[in-house]
């Protein structure tokens, strides 16, 4: 099922309450970002998190909602929003929160990156990391190049020490660092980010093999990218279980690394949009 609200027009208090509930954002001050959640597919509760992550994030930032959920349990279901050529006309970011790891045609990902090619902001969110494994997987995919780094699996759902590493950088500015409940660390295949990416955050979590010997995995689990050298696209390989996505420390980051990824991570921006 897809729930995809209209954003553009002179109707954007009715959007936010059919997308997120609660009260129309203020007519005064900044426009609000419109934003598109495209999420759903393998191994997650997208559809309660498709709701904490657009009211926690617009809670935070001027942000007003369309979603695109698909309750599918497939990794080779394309979800529904990328069914338009101009799939992404009339938005300000996309949220990738999918997982589609075997949608495969190198078409399709290409329609997909166009828009962000051409130079529209992004999110990308867990599982998103492990989407659309076309020829050149693992080394080496257009989707990689989109996103920043390359990942293609993860260790056991256990605690994440998370400590940012930048603390120049205008998206942690004001944040500090925090443990999570059980979550997924992503590997990074290649031990490093793109040269076109910078890391936000370093996550490391301890391991216990089976003859009871511990160790310590560290990698990168938030960071931005510069796509194409146009569009800014904010990263996080965190999210997999609701207590995380749940968690305001979360929130904050990705609120903060979507207003990032727009270039308005402002005092304008940094209001509730209800």
């Amino acid at each position: 099922m897809t729930r995809t609200v209209p954003v553009p027009a002179a109707v954007a208090a009715a959007l936010f309450v059919a997308a997120v509930g609660g009260p129309a954002p203020a007519t005064q001050g900044a426009p609000p970002i419109k934003a598109l959640l495209v999420i759903g597919g393998c191994c997650h509760d997208y559809k309660k998190q498709q709701e904490l992550l657009t009211k926690g994030i617009s809670a935070r930032a001027n942000v007003v909602w369309t979603v695109s959920f698909d309750p599918t349990t497939k990794t080779d279901k394309l979800n529904p929003a990328y069914e338009k050529d101009d799939w992404a006309k009339g938005f300000d970011v996309v949220v990738h929160d999918e997982c589609s790891a075997d949608v495969k045609d190198i078409k399709t990902v290409e329609k997909i990156l166009a828009p962000h090619k051409a130079g529209l902001p992004a999110v990308v969110i867990h599982c998103g990391m492990h989407c659309y494994r076309t020829e050149g997987f693992p080394k080496a995919t257009p989707w990689y190049e989109f996103t920043g780094l390359a990942s293609t699996g993860h260790g056991p759902q256990l605690p994440i020490d998370v400590a940012y590493t930048d603390p120049a950088s205008p998206i942690t500015k004001g944040l500090t660092g925090w443990t999570t409940k059980n979550e997924e660390l992503y590997n990074n295949l290649t031990g490093k980010l793109h040269e076109t990416a910078q890391p936000v955050a370093r996550g490391k979590q301890v391991v216990t093999a089976k003859n009871g010997e511990k160790r310590t995995e560290e990698a990168v689990v938030a960071w931005t990218n510069r796509y194409n050298g146009k569009a800014r696209v904010f990263g996080t390989t965190l999210g997999h279980n609701n207590d995380t996505v749940a968690d305001a420390r979360y929130l904050d980051l990705v609120a903060r690394g979507l207003l990032w990824s727009v270039d308005k991570l402002d005092p304008a921006y940094l209001v509730p949009a209800k």
